[in-house]
């Protein structure tokens, strides 16, 4: 398709300008790189090594430089990159000797046209010189960040299209890139990306400043093709196999496997802040959480103690929380919280993202902006009581209690630190429908020095058990608002069976 020349001066209009024409026709898929390729195993395409020497601007005086990643395996097509400066947008040509490959059959194989499948922004360490990845772009619409001395865990995406749904979920693509040639002296550094898919179009502006936090302020503009049922916006991905909260499946010895622990929601309307611990459900949960003003949603890490994973290679300890900040107005909508139940840590099994109640119908326009930013769980800015390590376990102290749970729940924070350890610290608990609060009570845990909530509930035969509970001083809260739903198949699953 003959597409509109490109404006003096690239920007994000230049980009929209393309998104609206392409979506006044079918959407044509990228076309994927050869078999062989898209054959190889992960450890195969691991083994293909891209050279920090050949990186983009590795010449330059810039902090910033790129490294290409190869087509292969997850990456099933190659995608468009050019560089941006000034006037200019010159494309980034594909070069084969940039990578170390495991054999000469294998080299010999690669076309000389094939393309890169994305790309990783690297930056520089302010103390050592040394150079750290930020911010990676790689497969359909996902991207990674990375706060400092973090590596890489959950993504960002541009966009998730009736996730979770019967319907089955569509996966739109960044199809071409313009990386923006950052000065001597510059912080930050511009993206821009093209967007395609079957029901929607649409352009982004990505600018990141790294830093012990690495921020993204995202811009998008997207073109609706056709209606889609469910539009989530701002969407995050996650993988949690199994925490404290459940019994280790059979067969693993590390204590916990997860790059996200919890959902973190900030409603500005009311001023809460909600908690929901991660499961790995027994079937497929989708949940939402309706707030008053969206403030903010993110996937959190919390658990940042190596002992919590005893894993010297994927140092869960390390993975960087992601919190969304909307800019503009985010009112009438839900945060929805999809899981998924997987067997292995390979598999990204958690979704979050925002869905307005505005329906998304075919010719329709969206504008939205929001600041995405990876890096420690501290970064939502949450002053309350944090709701750390989630137990369960069968009715215990007090008696037995047919079909009964005892939840046990601990708390930290700046403000419940600075209690008396006999504070008249009270509990507020609430059970779902068909959930029944048999007991609940808040201690001091001095040697954690944390704060415990501890509860008792059963549910109704056959019904999903639902809580929320927060703690209050006074009647004034200390704590966030821990929320839960265990059972029909939607709480902790294979315990070790």
């Amino acid at each position: 398709m003959l597409l509109p020349c490109l404006a003096m001066g690239f920007g994000l209009d230049d980009v929209a300008e393309r998104a609206r024409v392409l979506a006044q026709s079918d959407f044509e898929a990228p076309e994927p790189v050869p078999d062989f390729l898209r054959e190889l195993t992960p450890d195969q395409h691991r083994a293909i090594r891209f050279d920090p020497a050949r990186s983009l601007w590795h010449d330059d005086r810039s902090r910033f430089q790129v490294m290409m990643i190869p087509p292969g395996s997850y990456y099933s097509h190659a995608v468009r990159l050019n560089v941006v400066d000034g006037e200019r947008q010159d494309p980034i040509p594909f070069r084969r000797d940039d990578f170390a490959y495991p054999d000469d059959e294998l080299r010999n194989r690669i076309p000389a046209d094939l393309g890169y499948a994305g790309f990783i922004l690297t930056d520089t360490k302010p103390a050592s010189g040394e150079r750290a990845a930020v911010l990676m772009f790689g497969g359909a619409s996902y991207f990674r960040g990375a706060g400092r001395d973090q590596e890489f865990g959950l993504s960002g995406r541009g966009v998730a299209i009736d996730t979770g749904l019967a319907s089955g979920e569509e996966f739109p693509t960044f199809t071409e890139f313009w990386l923006e040639r950052p000065g001597p002296d510059a912080e930050a550094i511009t993206i821009y990306a093209l967007l395609e898919g079957e029901s929607i179009t649409g352009a982004y502006r990505f600018a990141l400043r790294p830093g012990d936090t690495s921020a993204v302020t995202v811009t998008a503009r997207l073109f609706l093709r056709d209606a889609v049922e469910q539009l989530g916006l701002a969407p995050l991905t996650s993988m949690f196999f199994y925490a404290e909260n459940a019994a280790k499946p059979m067969g693993q010895w590390r204590p916990e496997v997860h790059d996200s622990d919890g959902l973190l929601i900030y409603d500005r309307g009311s001023g809460e802040w909600l908690w929901r611990p991660l499961v790995n459900p027994g079937k497929l949960q989708l949940s939402y959480h309706q707030v008053a003003e969206l403030g903010g949603f993110g996937l959190m890490q919390r658990d940042r103690v190596f002992q919590s994973y005893e894993d010297p290679e994927a140092r869960y300890d390390r993975r960087p929380s992601a919190w969304v900040e909307p800019e503009g107005d985010w009112r009438a909508g839900h945060v929805v919280l999809v899981a998924l139940p997987t067997e292995a840590e390979t598999n990204d099994n958690i979704v979050a993202f925002w869905v307005s109640e505005q329906r998304a119908e075919p010719d329709q326009v969206r504008e939205l902006s929001y600041r995405v930013s990876f890096g420690p769980p501290s970064i939502a800015g949450q002053r309350l009581g944090r709701a750390v390590p989630t137990f369960f376990g069968h009715s215990n102290g007090g008696g037995e209690q047919a079909n009964a749970l005892r939840f046990v729940v601990d708390f930290e924070g700046e403000e419940l630190a600075a209690l008396a350890p006999d504070a008249p610290v009270v509990s507020t608990v609430v059970g779902g429908e068909g959930t029944e609060v048999l007991e609940h009570f808040v201690q001091f845990i001095e040697p954690k020095a944390m704060w415990r909530l501890s509860i008792l509930a059963r549910p109704a035969p056959g019904k999903i058990l639902a809580l929320r509970a927060f703690l209050s001083l006074e009647g004034k809260p200390v704590s966030e608002t821990w929320i839960y739903e265990y059972g029909a198949g939607n709480g902790s699953r294979r315990q070790s069976d």
